[in-house]
C-alpha cells in the first residue's frame, strides 16, 4: 500500500460506492499493521506485528468495543484506522471507498468524517490555547471561515458535552480545568465537524474514578442522539456490557473472538476471553475464588509470538499438535458470536 498522502487545502466527500450497504460504516479485513526493527537504523532485523489480520465491521449508530491487556494492539488498530499507521497488509474500507485509493482531498473530508477520543485529554490538547481556539481549529482548517458560524457550533457543541455556562469555558486554557473538563472538551473536538464515526481509545483510563462513569454516559448520549458509530478501546471489560452493542476480543494482535455483547460475555467460547471474565473482581466475598488471574504469565512477543494459537503457551485447555502448530480458523457457534478456537473447530461438536 502506498504511503498515506499529507491533507490539500480542497474539501471533497468522500461518498460510498454503489452495491454498499448502509449500514456498515467501516469494514476491514485481512489488516495486518507491522512495524520495522532496526539496528543502528539501518539493517531490518524483524517486525514487530501490533496488528497481525483482522477482519470486522461498524456498523452504524452502534458502539464496538475493542478489549484486551496491554500491548495486545488495541491502539494501533485505532491509529490504523484513523490513517495514521500505514498498514502493511489488507484493507480498510469507509463507506464504501477503499483508504488506500484516497488523494489528499478524501483525506482530508475522512479526517472531518471520523473523531478521535485519545486517551489523555491533557496531552491531547494544546497549553498554549483555550477552549475556543481549539474548537476553532478543525472549523478553521475544514472550510468555515464564517467567525459567526464558528461561534455557533463552538457553544453548541460545549452544550453537548455539558460544559455550561459555556462562557465560564470559552476563554480557559487546559490547565485550568479539571481532567473530567478537559475529556469533554477533547469529545466536543471530535464531535465539531459532525462525524459519521468516533475512535475513541481508552478515554475514561486516566480519570478519577468517580468522573469515568459521567464521561461514558455522556459518550453514550451523544452516540445515540447523533446516531454515530463508535470504535471504543478499552482493556476493561466490566464497562463494556451497559456501553457497547458487540465486542472484539483482542490477543497478540488478533481477535479471537467477536459478537454481541450480551452473547459473548454470558457465553464466551474461547479460553483467552473466559479468563479475563474472570479476572475481574467481584465484590461479594461468597463469590471469591481462587483462578481469577490470567494463566501462563505475560502475553508473547509481538516480534516473534508463538506458532499456531498465540494464546497457546498460556491456555488450560491446548490441543498438543494442533493449537502450537495450526493457526485456527474462525467459525460461528452461534449467529453473530464469531471464535478463532480449535475448540470450536470442525468435528469438535462444539
Amino acid at each position: 500500500m502506498s504511503a498515506m498522502p499529507e491533507m490539500s487545502r480542497g474539501v471533497e466527500a468522500v461518498h460510498p460506492t454503489a452495491g454498499t450497504s448502509p449500514e456498515v460504516v467501516l469494514s476491514v479485513s485481512e489488516l495486518s499493521t507491522w512495524f520495522a526493527l532496526r539496528r543502528f537504523g539501518v539493517f531490518r532485523v524483524g517486525d514487530v506485528r501490533a496488528v497481525d489480520g483482522v477482519d470486522f465491521e461498524l456498523r452504524r449508530g452502534e458502539t464496538t468495543a475493542f478489549v484486551g491487556e496491554s500491548g495486545c494492539g488495541k491502539s494501533s488498530l485505532a491509529r490504523t484506522l484513523l490513517g495514521l499507521h500505514r498498514p502493511t497488509h489488507g484493507r480498510v474500507v469507509f463507506e464504501g471507498r477503499d483508504l488506500a485509493t484516497f488523494g489528499r482531498a478524501e483525506w482530508r473530508a475522512f479526517r472531518g468524517r471520523v473523531g478521535f477520543v485519545q486517551q489523555d485529554p491533557y496531552g491531547a490538547l494544546a497549553p498554549f490555547m483555550d477552549v475556543r481556539r481549539i474548537l476553532s481549529e478543525p472549523l478553521i482548517v475544514n472550510g468555515v471561515r464564517g467567525r459567526a458560524e464558528r461561534e455557533r457550533r463552538i457553544r453548541e457543541v460545549l452544550s453537548e458535552v455539558r460544559l455550561l455556562p459555556v462562557d465560564d469555558y470559552l476563554g480557559k486554557y487546559p490547565h485550568m480545568l479539571s481532567g473530567g473538563q478537559q475529556q469533554r472538551v477533547v469529545i466536543a473536538r471530535a464531535l465539531i465537524l459532525e462525524p459519521v464515526l468516533i475512535i475513541a481509545d481508552e478515554p475514561v483510563s486516566m480519570l478519577d474514578a468517580s468522573v469515568r462513569v459521567e464521561i461514558l454516559t455522556l459518550l453514550r448520549e451523544v452516540q445515540r442522539a447523533r446516531n454515530l458509530t463508535l470504535a471504543f478501546i478499552t482493556h476493561d471489560l466490566s464497562t463494556v456490557r451497559h456501553f457497547a452493542e458487540r465486542i472484539s476480543v483482542m490477543y497478540a494482535g488478533r481477535i479471537i473472538e467477536q459478537g454481541p455483547v450480551d452473547d459473548l460475555l454470558d457465553d464466551p467460547k474461547h479460553p483467552y476471553t473466559q479468563a479475563l471474565l474472570a479476572a475481574i473482581p467481584d465484590p461479594l466475598a461468597e463469590n471469591a475464588t481462587h483462578d481469577r488471574v490470567l494463566p501462563g504469565g505475560e502475553p508473547p512477543s509481538l516480534v516473534n509470538p508463538p506458532a499456531g494459537c498465540h494464546f497457546h503457551p498460556r491456555c488450560p485447555a491446548l490441543i498438543p499438535g494442533r493449537c502450537d502448530r495450526d493457526v485456527p480458523t474462525e467459525v460461528e457457534p452461534t449467529a453473530g458470536h464469531r471464535v478463532a478456537c480449535w475448540l470450536h473447530g470442525p468435528g469438535t461438536g462444539a
